[in-house]
Order: C-alpha cells, then sequence, then structure tokens
C-alpha cells in the first residue's frame, strides 16, 4: 500500500489552496525544488537533466536564505533540495538544511548518498523530514555501470544509509529515510536483491519507479523494453515488505507509459516551482534552460516579485492557450496533480451521485 502516496499526489490535503485556485485567485506554490549545486560525482545512464553539463555550480547561500524567507511570507510550505547535481557536494548544505527549517519550511533531499557522512548526518537529519537515496543496483558492479561512479561509492553509499537509520534510531527523529531504484534493463535482475538489502538495513522504504526521459536529455533506453513484462516483481516485492518496511512498485506509472494525458493543460504549474543552481526559476523541471518557461532570477528579484511578474504570467497564458500537451515529459512529476486538477475543472455527469 502506498501510504506516502509516491504513485499518486498530496493536492488533497491543501484543500483552501486548490480553492483558491479554483476562484481564479493567482496563488504561491505549496513546494519548491531547488538545486544547491548544479555539479555531481555520478553520471547515472538514465539521468534526465545530463544535458546541462554537471557544471560545477553553487547558489549562494545568503542569497538562497533571502529568498526562502521570502518564501515563507508567500505561503510556501516545503522544499525538496535536489536538482540538476548532487545537492550534499554544496560547501554549505548543513547550514542551508538547517536555516530552511528554522524558517518554518518542511525540509527534505534526494541525494546519491555518498556524501551523506557523519556530520551531515547528525547536523541534517533532526531537521529533515525525510531524505531519499537513488541507488540503483543490488551489486557493486551494476551499481558502477549504471551510476558510472567509482569503485567503492556501492559500499560507502550502503554504509552511509545504515549509520542514518541508526542514529534516527538512537535520537527518535522524525526523518523519513528511503531508496529509489529507477528500474532499467541494465538492474531488472537485482530488484529483489536491493529490496533485501534495503530491508536488512532497516530503511523505511523502497521505490520501483519507470524511466521516462525528459524531453533534452541524450540518455535513452531501449525501446524494446517493455514494463508490462515486469508487473509480476510487485506480488515479489509485497512478501518482502513489512509493516516497517514498505515497498512501491510503480505499476500505476507504469501502466500510463505510452498512453495519451487524459487532461489538455498543465494546470499544476501554480502549485509549484523550481530553482536551478543558477538561480534561476523555471515553471518546470522538462523545460530547463528553455528561456520559454523562465520566470526570472533570485539574484536579480525576490521571490515574490518574480512569481507575481510579467514573465510568469505570460508563461501561464502560453501554457492555457494552444501550449501542446504532447511536448511534455510521459509521467511527469505533476502527472497526477494534473489530473486530479483536471476532474476538478471539468467534473463527470452525475457528479452529485458520490
Amino acid at each position: 500500500m502506498d501510504e506516502l502516496k509516491i504513485d499518486s499526489h498530496k493536492l488533497m490535503y491543501h484543500v483552501d489552496r486548490v480553492n483558491r485556485w479554483q476562484r481564479g485567485e493567482d496563488i504561491f506554490p505549496i513546494y519548491l525544488e531547488i538545486a544547491p549545486y548544479g555539479g555531481c560525482n555520478h553520471r547515472c545512464i538514465f539521468c534526465a537533466l545530463d544535458y546541462i553539463g554537471y557544471k560545477p555550480i553553487s547558489l549562494d547561500a545568503k542569497v538562497l536564505a533571502k529568498t526562502l524567507r521570502d518564501a515563507v511570507r508567500c505561503g510556501v510550505e516545503s522544499v525538496m533540495y535536489a536538482g540538476e547535481g548532487e545537492p550534499l557536494m554544496h560547501k554549505e548544505i548543513i547550514s542551508i538544511v538547517n536555516l530552511t527549517r528554522k524558517t518554518g519550511l518542511d525540509v527534505a533531499i534526494t541525494t546519491n548518498g555518498v556524501f551523506l557522512d557523519d556530520q551531515m548526518i547528525k547536523k541534517c537529519l533532526k531537521d529533515l523530514s525525510w531524505i531519499r537515496v537513488s541507488f540503483n543496483a543490488g551489486s557493486a558492479r551494476t551499481y558502477e555501470k549504471i551510476h558510472k561512479s567509482i569503485k567503492g561509492d556501492f559500499k560507502k553509499a550502503l554504509s552511509n544509509l545504515k549509520n542514518a537509520v541508526k542514529y534516527r534510531h538512537k535520537l527518535k527523529l522524525d526523518c523519513t529515510i528511503g531508496v529509489q531504484m529507477v528500474l532499467i534493463p541494465e538492474n531488472r535482475n537485482e530488484v529483489i536483491k536491493l529490496a533485501n538489502i534495503i530491508k536488512e538495513i532497516g530503511g523505511d522504504y523502497l521505490i520501483i519507479k519507470p524511466f521516462s526521459r525528459h524531453p533534452m536529455s541524450h540518455n535513452a533506453m531501449d525501446e524494446g523494453f517493455d514494463y508490462s513484462r515486469f508487473l509480476y516483481l510487485d506480488k515479489r516485492l509485497k512478501g518482502i515488505a513489512t509493516d516497517d518496511f514498505k515497498i512501491i512498485f510503480r505499476s500505476h506509472t507504469m501502466r500510463k507509459l505510452g498512453k495519451d494525458k487524459p487532461y489538455a493543460q498543465c494546470l499544476g504549474l501554480p502549485f509549484w516551482a523550481y530553482i536551478d543552481a543558477e538561480g534561476d526559476v523555471y515553471a518546470c523541471s522538462s523545460f530547463l534552460k528553455d528561456r520559454r518557461f523562465l520566470y526570472g532570477n533570485i539574484y536579480k528579484d525576490s521571490f515574490e516579485k518574480i512569481w507575481r511578474g510579467r514573465k510568469r504570467k505570460k508563461i501561464m497564458n502560453m501554457m492555457q492557450n494552444g501550449w501542446d500537451i504532447k511536448e511534455c515529459r510521459e509521467v511527469c512529476r505533476l502527472d497526477e496533480i494534473n489530473r486530479y486538477l483536471w476532474n476538478l475543472k471539468n467534473p463527470s455527469s452525475h457528479a452529485n451521485f458520490i
């Protein structure tokens, strides 16, 4: 059971914001995804943002702090540090996480786990709602092939993950610690193996998700790889899962691949935004570096000014008037939110017969 709603959405918990959106108000986002650092120590063969080039650029911590305070005043509720690089490579990531939580925001991190060292664990875990480690193999050999990592990173990331779980239990912290695997041809035979490894370590969950090609990515997958042939794994994984170790096999998302979207517009954009390592604020992570989707830059303007600005209004108008949804990424981050909002905006017949 997907209690974390990984294969769904959580917008139904934000009734007031959704109601304001329905009334046509210009709402502020609930959630921000921020890339504190553009470089990465890995070159995963499925990476969606490879085309950006892994530039070793760091967001200025002072500028980011100002942006976070501004975002809180605007009504933003949460921040996930991830993005086009490895967030833990930012030299000030610990103070960034601490400050983010201090401002009143919920904070999370997606990482490959290699730099999740003792200092990071002891100083940040208390402030994190969750941390998710991208871990895409059940053996060192396959891990190095997929992550294009140096030797030793497989063991290092696992050790760090294990230490984080131990520290969390020791201090009885609320931080949820999970792992995500992208199911691709190279690791299809190691799903069960990885599930048992993460269970033994004490992780809270393992997500198995499908590959979805980014429109601008150079990375691709064999077109003959058919996810329907691997849906049987869902049943096998249920035998490994327990009350304390959840496995979210994203079969719902897998079944959506290759099918037309049941909505004609991207309605979810007002509820989120993306800030890259150069401070650019984008409407959508599927179109990073595409200036058609660039709202502004936090080095030049406040978050509130950017959100209320003419550029954003122009982009929203473009998306609601004439944008072909077929140009968007399959099963994107906002897909389930878009389905939900489309149904609200376009109710079915006999809606009162609940």
